[in-house]
Formats: C-alpha cells, sequence, structure tokens
C-alpha cells in the first residue's frame, strides 16, 4: 500500500493527471519521491507521441519539438517553468535570502526570470528540432530521456542533507525525506535503463545516452548546491528549476558528439 500512496504522490504532485494523492505524509513524500522518474517517464512518452504525430502528419522538425517543448508545460501545469522562472529571479535578485525567498513567492515574474525561461525554451526546441530532423526515433528517445532525467534530479535533491529553506510548501513537504543511498540507488538504475534504450539505436547510443542523463544531473546538482547556499535550503521553486535544468541538460547533451542512431 505504501508504494501505492508513493506513486499517488509523485502523479498527483508532479503532473496534472487525475490522480488523487490520498496520503500527504513523509512515508508517502519518500516514496513518491522515489517514483518521480516514472512520472517523468509518463510525461516524457505523452510528448514524444505528439511530436511523432505531427510529424508523421508532414509538420516538419520544428514545429514537432515545440509541440513536444509544450507537452510537459502543459502536463505540470507550467509549474516547473514558473519555479524556474521565480528561482532566476531569486538568485538574480543578490538579495539575502529572506528576501530572495520573498520575490520568488511574488506572483510577477521579473526581468532575469524572463530571460532565462526565453534560452531555456528556445534551447529545448533547437535540440528536439535537430534530433528530430535525424529521425522521429531520436527525437522521441530525447523527449522520453530528458523528461525522466528531469524528475530524476527531483529524487537526488530530496535526500537527506538537503534542507527546506521554508517550514511549508513541496520544498518542505519531500526535502530529506529519501534516503542518500536510495536516491542514488535510483540514479544508477535510471542511468542504466537509459543506457539500455540508447543501445538500441546505434554503437554510441548506449554511451551517450548514460552521458547525457550524468551530464544534466551535475548541472541540476551544481544549481542545487547553489541554491542551497543563497536561500539555506530548497523551496518548490527550486525543484521546478531543477527539473527544467536537468531536461534542457540532457537535451544539450544528445544533440552534441556523435549522433544517436549513427
Amino acid at each position: 500500500m505504501t508504494a501505492l500512496h508513493g506513486v499517488r504522490f509523485a502523479f498527483g504532485t508532479l503532473t496534472v493527471l487525475p490522480v488523487r494523492v490520498t496520503r500527504w505524509d513523509r512515508d508517502a513524500a519518500r516514496t513518491g519521491m522515489l517514483c518521480a522518474p516514472l512520472a517523468g517517464l509518463v510525461v516524457g512518452l505523452g510528448a514524444a507521441a505528439l511530436g511523432g504525430v505531427l510529424l508523421l502528419l508532414g509538420s516538419g522538425p520544428l514545429l514537432a519539438a515545440v509541440a513536444t517543448a509544450a507537452v510537459p508545460a502543459v502536463l505540470t501545469r507550467g509549474l516547473h517553468l514558473d519555479g524556474l522562472a521565480d528561482t532566476a529571479d531569486g538568485l538574480g535578485s543578490g538579495k539575502p535570502a529572506e528576501d530572495a525567498l520573498r520575490i520568488m513567492k511574488q506572483s510577477d515574474v521579473g526581468p532575469f526570470g524572463v530571460i532565462t525561461l526565453l534560452f531555456v525554451l528556445l534551447a529545448q526546441v533547437a535540440a528536439l528540432s535537430a534530433l528530430y530532423a535525424q529521425s522521429w526515433a531520436l527525437g522521441a528517445g530525447a523527449a522520453a530521456l530528458s523528461a525522466v532525467t528531469a524528475r530524476l534530479a527531483l529524487t537526488l535533491a530530496s535526500r537527506t542533507g538537503v534542507p527546506a529553506a521554508r517550514p511549508e510548501g513541496l520544498g518542505a513537504a519531500v526535502a530529506e525525506s529519501v534516503p542518500a543511498r536510495l536516491a542514488f540507488a535510483v540514479a544508477v538504475l535510471v542511468t542504466g535503463c537509459a543506457a539500455g534504450a540508447g543501445a538500441l539505436t546505434g554503437p554510441y547510443g548506449a554511451p551517450h545516452a548514460a552521458l547525457a542523463v550524468l551530464a544534466a544531473l551535475a548541472a541540476a546538482q551544481v544549481l542545487l548546491r547553489h541554491c542551497v547556499r543563497r536561500f539555506g535550503g530548497v523551496t518548490g521553486d527550486v525543484f521546478g528549476a531543477l527539473a527544467e535544468t536537468a531536461a534542457t541538460a540532457a537535451l544539450i547533451v544528445l544533440t552534441l558528439g556523435h549522433p544517436l542512431g549513427r
């Protein structure tokens, strides 16, 4: 039953899918954050499906990429993008932690947030378009991998030793809920699965996919450490920023070096 409540927690808090969260305690939070990559897989497959349909209808890779990038935003009500913008505003303000957290709670988006959103979304669309231009499979695989990796970054951010910046909110609910050893075990498992899936695309597929996951997690960890140092811990907004950072980094890495499938 704990596993079921955890899955409900993951899908109920990380997506807008009609899943009712029946428990909101530490056990459910721990299992839910361990299941976060599973929620990401569902989001990623939905994004890949829409992009594939548009390609089959003759839309071209750019429009397919835009649609693919839009699906995660829709399936999260834009919360991760909003968190990215708020975190950028908080960090960009240069103010002490208390003032920066207050800025992040405001409903408006400042110039740092707007600029960050613009470049992140442009990077995601550009990377997906480049991959779709090679083949539907590459774009679809990248959509799935980036979404899974984005949620995996949240699993790692929920590990013990990473405190909450506020006593309330999603950040406080999941902060330090996952034992570090379990968080890293899930990271190893997801990386291995990504490598296995990548191996199906060609001789360079396995290491390229694994590298994309690891590089994305590294980028998210750099941001996480900076946010903990600046804000004193994590918040729901920081979680959104980590997810978008990891997703974007994974997509960029997948477009570099030896293209998957060659």
